[in-house]
């Protein structure tokens, strides 16, 4: 008898054992589900931070590429015509050369006063266009704006290290060397 009390009891147990080992399976399988979304939460929260960062970078890319093009944009207005400008520089210097031939004849004489007509126009054309000469006579020699062509002895101690002559004019346009005074530097 006691046996037969022992079975039903044994059969108890074992009923029990897999009545909780299913119940540990349930409990296993939602949470296995619940493994599976927390990873796939994460793998797109990680996702969404690339994908913002990216964003972030291309639009910081882009308003650098912006400022970049308006910059370049206002050089090219401001410089835009320095090939034209640079090119009508050797011409003033030939009018001024014939001005210096001139020197001796009167200020009345009609070719000498259309020359001057012609080279205060030219002047006046590159002063409106921001272009200015370069100031180097008896200046201290400054390899921005001057460009040595000799040394010579200078004439008193004042004139050591300074332009002593001026061999062809410098000039800038908006504070941009285009052409660099060429000068005889004292020492």
């Amino acid at each position: 008898m006691t046996e037969k009390k022992n079975k039903p009891t044994e059969q108890k147990k074992n009923e029990s054992a897999t009545a909780n080992q299913k119940k540990e399976n349930k409990r296993s399988r939602p949470q296995a589900k619940k493994d599976k979304r927390d990873e796939k939460i994460e793998k797109l929260e990680n996702e969404l931070e690339s994908i913002a960062d990216k964003h972030l970078r291309l639009q910081a890319e882009f308003d650098n590429y912006r400022k970049r093009t308006l910059k370049e944009k206002a050089e090219l207005i401001r410089f835009g015509g320095e090939n034209v400008l640079t090119s009508i520089l050797p011409v003033l210097d030939d009018m001024d050369r014939a001005m210096e031939s001139m020197k001796e004849l009167e200020d009345e004489y009609p070719a000498k006063k259309g020359i001057l007509l012609i080279v205060n126009k030219f002047k006046e054309f590159l002063k409106q266009n921001n272009v200015q000469e370069i100031d180097a006579m008896h200046q201290e020699f400054d390899c921005d704006y001057h460009e040595a062509v000799t040394k010579i002895p200078a004439e008193s101690e004042e004139l050591k290290g300074k332009n002593v002559d001026v061999i062809q004019k410098g000039y800038t346009l908006n504070g941009k060397v285009i052409r660099f005074a060429k000068v005889v530097v004292g020492e």
